[in-house]
């Protein structure tokens, strides 16, 4: 490989981890090229793209990076694949982790979240985490509660009225 190859690898490779929201590593020893075709596939859905790291060229990648992030470059041996996810972190992350418990040939290793490290069990707690629209209801629906209960506070002291009024009304006709 040529000086100029590696150069535009190394400027392409920088640009998808600044890029990605997260970079999930994985060890493919063993995993046919009809199942990494799969892999990329599901993953296509997601938003994630799936690259054969040249683990040499992510080091010159990571020469300027966050410790975190040369702590799991350096820690790269062997054949490692990256998903590296634009979109919903927790799908990738899902598809990844569903595709690592059906295919023993794939393993799941130390990633990237940004600048930060995740380990293989904060990847699979990302892994378990419900889409991105049923967080954002959780979190709006915690911010409307106290706005609505204050409301129904506001709305009991005119139905209050109305409901002894009423009774009052009702002793009157009876009487």
């Amino acid at each position: 490989m040529n000086r100029d190859t590696k150069v535009e690898m190394t400027k392409a490779l920088k640009d998808k981890f600044s890029r990605a929201k997260v970079a999930i590593f994985a060890d493919y020893k063993g995993l046919k090229s009809s199942q990494a075709d799969e892999l990329r596939r599901a993953l296509r859905t997601t938003q994630t793209e799936v690259k054969v790291l040249k683990n040499n060229i992510a080091r010159l990648v990571m020469k300027d990076g966050s410790p975190d992030q040369k702590l799991v470059v350096d820690a790269t041996v062997g054949p490692t694949l990256v998903a590296f996810a634009y979109g919903d972190m927790a799908n990738a992350a899902k598809v990844m982790a569903k595709f690592a418990k059906e295919n023993e040939a794939l393993k799941l290793k130390d990633s990237l979240m940004g600048d930060r490290r995740i380990n293989v069990a904060e990847v699979n707690e990302l892994a378990s985490l419900p889409p991105r629209e049923v967080l954002l209801a959780k979190v709006l629906g915690t911010m409307i509660a106290p706005v609505s209960s204050f409301v129904g506070v506001l709305a009991a002291v005119p139905r209050s009225l109305v409901t002894v009024l009423s009774a009052i009304e009702k002793k009157k006709t009876n009487s």
